[in-house]
This record gives C-alpha cells, structure tokens and sequence, in this order.
C-alpha cells in the first residue's frame, strides 16, 4: 500500500476516535467525570510509552545521541514557551460576558485547530521513519486528543454554542490532523536527514504534555482512592502502548525478513 494512502487512514482513524468521545458528550452517553477518571490518566501512559519505548529509540537509533537529547529538550521547551505566551493552549478563555463569547469560541477553534495541526506534523514524520512507529505515535495521540477534545465539546456548549455547530467545527478542526501529516509526508524527501531529529521534538512534545497538563491533574486529586485509581490507570496506558510496540516492532522485523528471503530467492 501506498504510504500516503497510509498515512491517510490512520491520520483519519485518530481523528474520528478522539471525535467519537465528543460526540458521546454531546449526546449524554458520555460524562466529563469519567474522562477525568480514566481517559486523563491512560492518555499520560501512553504518551510517556510512545515517547520512551518508541520514538527516543528510533530516533536514537538514526542519528548521534547528544544531537537527538537537544532536540527532544528543545521540543519540550517550545511547546512550554507556546503554552505560556498562547493562552489558549489550555483554553482560559471561560467569559461569561456575552460580548465576549464569540471571540472566547473562535480563540479556543483557533488553539484547538493548531493542536491538531501539530498532532498531524508528528505523525507523519513518525511513519516517515516506518509505519509501526507511525502507528503508535497515531494512536499515543488518539489517546490524548480524546480528554482534549471532550474538554473543547463541554466548553464550547457551556459558552452557549449549539450542539449541531459544536460538532461542525471540531470536525472541521480535526482535518488540521490529516493535512499536516500528508504534507509531511509530501516533501519526506526535502527533509532527508532531519526526521530523526522531528521525531525527538515529537518526544519532547508528548512528555511536556503528559508531565505538565495530565501528571499535575493526579496529583492535584484529594482523595487518596481515585489518585490511586488514577495512578493505575496511567501504569496500564504505559504497559499497553509498550505491548504494543514490541508487536509493532516484530511485525514489521518479520515483514522485512520475508521481503529479504523472497529477493534473495529470485536472485
């Protein structure tokens, strides 16, 4: 299969997936207390998982260590830099002034949109490097776009927008994802040598976000039961990304041995 064609499913499966939440939202079948409880603290797992058992190692493996180490801080550190001068990365836009509800939706549309497109940037340099990892940055990412995206549903409806626009322009927002990592994966070739070092910025962005948005949310838990709860939850998400990248890395071994042993037959 083309890797485009590729791309272009898995960047559509993640998007729909973290979609799928919101729309349960919408339609009552789905509560903010359960997101918080279980999706939060999976979606920590599994970026930490894909960061430390997948991406770093590829990355590692292509290009010099020390190179790669400054280039996953520097994804760490730009992604703070944009969360602190960009106010609506963590959308602290809640007016109640009506004058100021549009612009409040509009900038949360706005951040959201940009997330998405970022989200899209590191998968395709992820299956630049070979699908298995593309597949497990897609779904890392799934995870966490799931308690994002529930938090745009709930926020917009709570400024006041109406179900059937919520949802229109999520949607909308949700093909950033896609673009981007079709245009990634359109000029692969003009990056050469850089993926290695997109993929430890890609790191850096997935621990920054686990470490700063969801890990602080555990610890901020009062009651010692559901942070225990929580905790476990988040253990689970890093053992079930890290199974299955070991399945994804001895699928794809086996697929080049068979591609290997059918040339060196027709020779």
């Amino acid at each position: 299969m083309e890797l485009w064609i590729t791309v272009l499913i898995w960047s559509l499966v993640g998007s729909v997936v973290s979609l799928l939440a919101g729309i349960l939202l919408l339609t009552k079948k789905l509560s903010l207390r359960f997101v918080q409880l279980i999706a939060v603290p999976f979606a920590a797992g599994a970026l930490l998982a894909a960061s430390f058992l997948d991406l770093l190692p590829e990355a590692f493996s292509y290009s010099d260590t020390k190179a790669i180490a400054v280039a996953a801080l520097g994804g760490f550190l730009l992604f703070f830099v944009l969360e602190r001068f960009l106010s609506w990365f963590h959308h602290h836009h809640e007016h109640n002034e009506k004058n100021q509800l549009h612009p409040t939706i509009g900038l949360i549309v706005i951040g959201d949109t940009l997330h998405n497109f970022i989200d899209g940037l590191v998968i395709g340099a992820a299956f630049l490097i070979d699908v298995p990892t593309g597949i497990v940055a897609t779904l890392a990412i799934a995870a966490h776009e799931i308690p994002q995206e529930v938090g745009d549903f709930g926020l917009m409806l709570a400024l006041g927008m109406r179900r059937r626009n919520v949802l229109f322009v999520n949607l909308v927002s949700a093909t950033a994802t896609v673009v981007a990592a079709l245009m990634v994966i359109a000029f692969g070739s003009a990056l050469g040598s850089a993926e290695p070092y997109l993929l430890a910025i890609a790191a850096g962005f997935f621990i920054y976000i686990a470490a700063s948005d969801i890990i602080p949310l555990i610890h901020a838990e009062p009651r010692a039961k559901i942070a225990n709860i929580q905790t476990a939850i988040l253990l689970a998400g890093i053992v079930m990304i890290g199974l299955l990248i070991n399945v994804a890395q001895s699928y794809a071994t086996t697929t080049q041995e068979v591609k290997y042993s059918s040339a060196t037959q027709v020779r």
